[in-house]
């Protein structure tokens, strides 16, 4: 439930914000290997840069940390969801991801983990958090 406070009010999750010296690879790391889509690329050779589903969806904002500083601190995970983990790990290695294979966990879901090259933690996910 979202309550409206004085003339302020969030209405909705934009993103996350990713800061990188090479805004260029990391967008092509997620567009070209992940094959998620680029929603919006709006200020020229990646130096803002939003991945996802829509550009009115949530999704990963990729800064040029060279002109706008690094501002993200502390551990970040990406989470994304699949319909079959087993045949988007075989994609993904034929993509060139050097990854372990995905793992059936507890709760009944598979995930498979590995990281982006700057190293932000990236969760593939089977079955969902239920």
């Amino acid at each position: 439930m979202v309550k409206e406070r004085g003339l302020t009010m969030i209405t909705s999750f934009e993103g996350i914000n990713l800061y990188t010296k090479d805004t260029t690879a990391l967008a092509k790391f997620y567009t070209e290997v992940l094959g998620i889509p680029l929603a919006f690329e709006g200020y020229g050779d990646y130096d803002g840069a939003k991945i996802g589903f829509g550009r009115d969806q949530t999704g990963i904002i990729i800064w040029n940390e060279n002109k706008w500083d690094k501002l993200t601190t502390g551990a970040v995970n990406l989470v994304f969801s699949c319909n079959n983990l087993d045949e988007t790990y075989v994609e993904l290695q034929a993509r060139g991801l050097d990854c372990q294979p995905p793992v059936t966990m507890e709760y009944g879901g598979k995930e498979m983990n590995f990281r982006d090259p700057e190293g932000h933690s990236i969760t593939l996910l089977e079955g969902g958090y239920v």
